[in-house]
């Protein structure tokens, strides 16, 4: 089963997320700043990280570009904001993002970034 950390600081943001990929089949861990998601990047791998931008202590970007310095497996980020500038979109993938989304996600948009971030086929 693939892991994805969701990370995101809005609790209902992380419940709405975690419903829509535990239905579709996949293992949800959640954190809720840039710091607790490194923390636990670091513990064990996930196979894709779901980012919000706008966090405590630490945020999307900043957690991007520590863990791309890790000696962990490199896996997918999909940055998931609702800063909608292409500045905003640029920046994520500076960090090291390999998607963006802008909030609020559907459900079906949000799984068809996920697979295909997963190299999975659509369902």
């Amino acid at each position: 089963m693939k892991r994805i950390l969701l990370v995101d600081d809005a609790a209902t943001v992380r419940l709405y997320h975690r419903d829509i990929l535990e239905s579709a089949g996949y293992s949800v861990e959640e954190a809720w700043n840039g710091i607790e998601a490194l923390e636990k990047a670091l513990q064990s791998p996930f196979d894709l990280y779901l980012v919000d931008v706008n966090m405590p202590k630490l945020d999307g970007y900043g957690f991007l570009r520590e863990l791309r310095q890790q000696e962990v497996p490199q896996v997918p980020a999909i940055i998931v904001s609702t800063e909608a500038e292409a500045n905003d979109e640029l920046q994520a993938y500076r960090a090291g993002a390999n998607g963006y989304l802008i909030k609020p996600v559907s459900p079906l948009q949000l799984l068809t970034h996920v697979r295909l971030m997963l190299g999975e086929h659509s369902q």
